[in-house]
This record gives C-alpha cells, sequence and structure tokens, in this order.
C-alpha cells in the first residue's frame, strides 16, 4: 500500500485537530458561554475530565476521536456500507451526500426524531435563525449518524451526547477543512484494504512518538499515557503472514494434514519431519487465538482471513462464519483506547465485507482494552458481606488488586485467580439492584475479573508484535514491577513480553513474534534464550537485515515457537 499520503495527512490531521479543539475548549470554558447555558452537564464533565486528566490530555482524547471516527465513516462511506455517504459527496457533487440529500427534503426517519429533521430542515430553507445554516445542518447529520452507529459498533461510536460533541471541529464543509483532508487522503484504492486503518493509526501518533523519544534524549521517562506511541509499530503485511501462517496456519495442518490451506499460505514453512505430539484442535470454533499488544489489529485480521478459509474448507454456511470468528477464535488485548476501538472497527469490516447483513447481528469483536481498577478496603469489605465471604478467596482478593497500574504493565499482568469463568459467571448472577454503592463496586469487580479472564492462558495460538522499551525508557513503576515479576528478562519489554506470552499459550500452542534481534546475541537476553531453546521449541526464524522495512529503527527478527520443548524438532 502507498503510504506517502497518508502519512502526511495524518500529522498534519494530528495538529490541525489539536488546534482546532484546543479553539473549541477555550470558547466552551468561557464564563459567559452558550454550552454553559444550553450544556451545564457536559461542560461539568469536561471540567471533571481536565482536573483528572490534564487539559492537554483531554485535547488529545478529543481530536483523536474525531479522526478516528472521520477515517471509520470514510471508510464505510467507499465501501458502500453506510446507507448514503456520511463524509463523502454522491459522484459529480462537492457535499457530502447526508447533506445533498437533506437540502432536497430526503432525510432518514431513523436517523433522528421528527423535531431533529425539521429542524434541520428549517435551517436549510432559511427559516431557522444561524450564522451558518448549512454548517450547522451537516453538524446535526453527523451527530445523528454517529449516534447510529452505536447501535452497530459502541466501541467507536459512542453516542455523541458529552463534551466531544462541544469540542468537535468546526468548517466540516470548507474546502481546506479535515473532511476534504480525509476524502483526498482516503481514496477508494486505499479504502479497499482495512489494513489503511492500521496505517493512519501509526502515521497520526508517529509525531507524539518523536516527541517522547525527543523526552528520553533529556532523561525524561516514558509515563503510561505515553507508552503507546513510544512503542507501537505497524506490522508489515509479509510479517503478518508469516507469523499468523506459521502458528495457525501451521496448528491447523498439524490437525489436518491434508487441508488445502497451505495452498494459499505462501509464508508457510513446512516442516522437515511429520510431527506427531501437537495441540488437537477438533473444530475450527474451538481455536483461540490472541494478540496480547494487538494495537489497531493487523495480526488480527489477517487470522480472520485464515480462519475464514478454514471455516469454509470444514463445510460452514458462509453466512454464519464471519459471527463464529468474531465470537469463537480472536481476542486483542491493548492498553490504548483509541487503538483497540480501530481493532474492534478492523474485524467487524472484515465480517461486514463477508456477511451484508453483519451490522444488524449484534457481535462485537473480543478486544479488551485494559482499565485501571482500584478499590479501598471499605468498599471491598461492603461488598464482600454482600456477595459472601466464601467466594473472596486470596488469589480473587489479589486478582482485583492487579488492576491498580494496568494502563502501565498491560498484559504482563498474570492474575492470581485461576478460575476467571467460574468465578465470573456467579458474579455476574448476583442481583445487585437498589444497591447504588454496591452496584458500583460490583462493576468493578466484574471489570477487573474480565479483564483477568482474557489474561488466562486459554489461548491455542498467541501471535505479538510486542513492545519494545529498554530500561533506560522506562518509568520507575514499570521497572519496578518488571524487576519483581519477569526478573530473568527484565532488560525490555519485548522480552517479558516474549515470556508471558508463553504463559498465555496452552501447552504445545503455537506462538509468533516480531522483535528486535538483540535477544539472540547479547549477554542481557541470555536467560531469555535458555528459556526459549531448553524450554520451549523454535519452529521458524527470520533475520531481517537493518532497516528491514519503513519504520523499523532497531534490527528487527521475526520468529515462531511451539509451546513445549521438543528436542528432536528440526531437520
Amino acid at each position: 500500500m502507498e503510504t506517502s499520503k497518508l502519512k502526511k495527512f495524518a500529522q498534519a490531521a494530528r495538529r490541525s485537530l489539536r488546534e482546532q479543539v484546543t479553539a473549541k475548549l477555550a470558547l466552551v470554558l468561557g464564563a459567559e458561554s452558550a454550552a454553559r447555558r444550553e450544556r451545564p452537564e457536559a461542560v461539568k464533565k469536561l471540567e471533571e475530565a481536565i482536573k483528572n486528566h490534564g487539559k492537554d490530555q483531554v485535547i488529545e482524547r478529543v481530536a483523536y476521536i474525531w479522526f478516528n471516527r472521520f477515517c471509520a465513516l470514510r471508510f464505510m462511506d467507499m465501501n458502500r456500507y453506510t446507507r448514503i455517504g456520511v463524509v463523502s459527496p454522491a459522484d459529480g457533487q462537492s457535499q457530502p451526500e447526508i447533506l445533498a440529500e437533506a437540502k432536497m427534503g430526503h432525510i432518514d426517519e431513523d436517523l433522528a426524531d421528527q423535531k431533529t429533521r425539521q429542524h434541520i430542515l428549517d435551517l436549510l430553507a432559511g427559516k431557522a435563525p444561524s450564522l451558518d445554516p448549512q454548517g450547522e445542518a451537516y453538524r446535526i447529520l453527523l451527530v445523528a449518524s454517529c449516534n447510529d452507529w452505536h447501535r452497530a459498533m459502541p466501541f467507536l461510536f459512542q453516542r455523541i451526547d458529552d463534551y466531544t460533541e462541544l469540542l468537535m471541529p468546526d468548517g466540516l464543509l470548507a474546502a481546506n477543512s479535515i473532511l476534504e483532508a480525509t476524502r483526498e487522503a482516503m481514496t477508494p484504492d486505499a479504502c479497499e484494504d482495512v489494513e489503511v486503518i492500521g496505517w493512519l493509526y501509526q502515521f497520526y501518533i508517529s509525531e507524539k512518538k518523536d516527541e517522547v523519544f525527543d523526552g528520553l534524549k533529556k532523561n525524561k521517562k516514558i509515563t503510561p499515557e505515553n507508552i503507546p506511541a513510544a512503542t507501537q509499530l505497524f506490522t508489515p503485511h509479509w510479517i503478518v503472514r508469516y507469523l499468523v501462517e506459521n502458528s495457525l496456519g501451521r496448528l491447523w495442518l498439524l490437525n489436518r494434514p491434508g487441508s488445502k490451506l497451505i495452498e494459499q499460505m505462501d509464508y508457510y514453512i513446512k516442516p522437515e519431519q511429520p510431527e506427531t505430539d501437537f495441540l488437537k484442535i477438533g473444530s475450527p470454533e474451538d481455536i483461540r487465538i490472541c494478540d496480547p499488544a494487538c494495537g489497531s489489529g493487523h495480526m488480527l485480521t489477517y487470522a480472520f482471513d485464515l480462519l475464514y478459509a478454514i471455516y469454509e474448507e470444514e463445510g460452514y454456511e458462509p453466512a454464519e462464519i464471519p459471527e463464529k470468528i468474531l465470537t469463537n477464535n480472536l481476542y486483542g488485548i491493548e492498553i490504548d483506547e483509541r487503538a483497540g476501538e480501530l481493532a474492534a472497527f478492523a474485524l467487524t469490516m472484515k465480517a461486514r465485507a463477508k456477511q451484508r447483513r453483519f451490522f444488524n447481528k449484534g457481535v462485537k469483536p473480543n478486544i479488551c482494552v485494559l482499565e485501571n481498577v482500584r478499590f479501598d478496603e471499605d468498599e471491598l469489605k461492603e461488598y464482600t458481606d454482600f456477595v459472601g465471604r466464601d467466594l473472596f478467596t486470596a488469589p480473587l482478593r489479589s486478582t482485583l488488586r492487579q488492576f491498580e497500574e494496568a494502563d502501565n504493565f498491560g498484559s504482563l499482568i498474570p492474575p492470581d485467580v485461576t478460575d476467571v469463568d467460574g468465578m465470573l459467571r456467579i458474579l455476574e448472577s448476583k442481583n445487585v439492584s437498589g444497591q447504588l454503592f454496591i452496584s458500583m463496586t460490583h462493576q468493578k469487580v466484574l471489570q477487573a475479573l474480565r479483564q483477568a479472564d482474557y489474561l488466562s492462558p486459554k489461548y491455542h495460538v498467541v501471535i505479538a508484535n510486542p513492545p519494545y522499551m529498554g530500561g533506560k525508557g522506562m518509568n520507575g513503576r514499570l521497572a519496578a514491577w518488571l524487576k519483581d515479576n519477569y526478573s530473568d528478562v527484565k532488560s525490555d519489554l519485548f522480552s517479558a513480553f516474549m515470556v508471558r506470552n508463553t504463559e498465555l499459550a496452552l501447552p504445545k500452542g503455537q506462538l509468533g513474534f516480531m522483535s528486535p534481534f538483540v535477544w539472540m546475541f547479547i549477554s542481557s537476553f541470555e536467560k531469555l534464550r535458555s528459556f526459549l531453546i531448553n524450554q520451549k521449541t523454535i519452529t521458524s526464524l527470520v533475520q531481517l537485515e537493518y532497516s528491514g522495512f519503513d519504520g523499523a529503527t532497531v534490527p528487527i527478527c521475526t520468529f515462531t515457537v511451539e509451546n513445549a520443548h521438543n528436542p528432536d524438532f528440526g531437520p
């Protein structure tokens, strides 16, 4: 995919959106602002967010939200997944199709109630006062469209009834608007593959990544909110194919040696010798695949393609396959909310491409964005008394405490409780209605346990391009935590992830990694080498040249592992 235009657009979009959101923020927070009169609750939430996270973080978040939405809507417009172009004009037109239709009196009744539709028509007919009637009408239509998509994709299109609407950029119909730039960059050709979303994500955060690394030169450590920008790297498609084909594909061919799947796996490395001792799979629905640092979901989207072929080969009805894949097979874990949204969006687009009615099914991808969950002793004691002390074993209590810094430690957290699924079912059945404070604690407990469930050792395949961060960049808490929990591999985040991923996988499961290649040579990774060689089985390895692909700033290797030691493996 040609990415130079995408890079230029995404970087400029971040700067432009931040500037516009900053200007709107000053306007909204003005002492006599219209927002304070008309939307006092939204302004209150905005002020609370600034107090809790800081003004810059709020600006960054809102700018990112609108970038994601504009790009998602453009992608769906170009693939005819929207009923009408929301950000894209019809052929031969210059304004978004949804606005052009409204100007002719056509507004989808499902999009907005009668009062809102009439207000839009009045604006466009000059019957309602406005300094920018078309701009205001389009703004209402855009918000209504985002809210309409909430039903199918709540993870990306949260209902816009808070300060994100107040801070929406102005001038969206102008010739130099962010929407016009989006249309120019996201051409029909670029939108043929959902991979475009991943590239846009990487380029959008690239300047922030540069800022973080400039800070490192001044001895500024990487704080939790900056870990995603500092460590995200979009994996080239050929490496994704190599990793998925030699993990998921390998596992399937071990179980179905006569499968024709091999004919479409150009990067598959066939074993030299027949293998008989491997993880047994009954049906495609049994396979669980996890990317514990999933970013925008590139690994998972190609795994979707391979799984679809597997299901087809097994004789499943095509209309059933997308739902089965998203429900049973694919799992992603992230610490970056926006990346998690894009991963879920990318998988939903994959499913929609295969099943026209997929949006109506209400299926949500299994993407878990890890959140900090904190309890104080009094609330846990009260909650324990309410649900029953017999449930609260020592491992459960400690697990609930393990997510206090989830944004810092991410998928490296190994839950202490073992039967997470059973515990979740029991607690989800508890009736806490009518108990306000108990109910709030209950939701936090369930959130912690759902996160623990994703982090439990249940996966047949684990594939990842784990974050790279040496000790010099780690904040104090992260460095200390790695020393306590991953003392043998604490030199870098990627080495800790390698060990952790083997814990996520079932015995004899298949794993795939892309990482710096220094672990193969440097003395500080000697224990990692020993672990992989003496306790696991490296099934294939590719060492790339320096700067092996665009964006690679360190020497890279990519390799696959079986989660068991097989001394007889190899030629």
